[in-house]
């Protein structure tokens, strides 16, 4: 059964944990997976050690589904929306979107199977999912969403290599980033 989105936020929370202050982590003190200057956007004062679930919750919808539109994506492919918000938190919350939205660009032969997107923005809207629908129909019988999966997990590893080549101080990160990211399914 497909998960919804306040599953997928709930299994983010456990997956992120409680408060870590990792000195090579550059968001600095996180708390349910959420850095302390994410908590402070939205009011938050207190010591990120005491950060309630509730408060993280409310942020990883706003900034992490809303914003980025994953409440729509979630409607066609609760597996690729789950894919896109794991990534949008530990990237930024519109590179999940980009990711597909890139994948959708490329994998569509020149624009023959769906249109392509007037740009790859990170921000999921009418475009985005009438390109998805178009990739549904045209190759529904083709492991459409596993093929997407895999071209976004492509991208999010590669970025990963690039972060960790331009910074090594973030090799403290890169074997869990592959494990607990590119290779676990969303």
């Amino acid at each position: 059964m497909p998960k919804t989105i306040d599953q997928m936020i709930d299994d983010l929370v456990v997956r992120e944990g409680a408060f870590v202050d990792h000195p090579a982590d550059r968001g600095g003190p996180t708390c349910w997976g959420i850095t302390k200057s994410k908590a402070c956007e939205h009011g938050y004062t207190g010591d990120m050690r005491s950060l309630p679930k509730g408060t993280a919750r409310a942020i990883y919808w706003q900034d992490f589904v809303i914003a980025p539109g994953l409440n729509l994506l979630a409607l066609r492919s609760p597996r690729i929306a789950a894919e896109a918000l794991d990534t949008g938190v530990n990237m930024g919350a519109p590179w999940g979107v980009m990711m597909l939205q890139r994948a959708l660009n490329a994998l569509n032969q020149g624009g023959a199977d769906w249109p392509d997107l007037v740009k790859v923005d990170g921000s999921y809207g009418s475009k985005s999912d009438a390109a998805l629908a178009g990739c549904q129909r045209v190759r529904g019988k083709q492991q459409w969403e596993d093929v997407l999966l895999a071209a976004m997990n492509c991208q999010q590893g590669d970025r990963y290599l690039d972060i960790l080549e331009r910074n090594p101080s973030q090799e403290a990160f890169g074997w869990g980033w592959f494990r607990n990211r590119v290779l676990a399914p969303a």
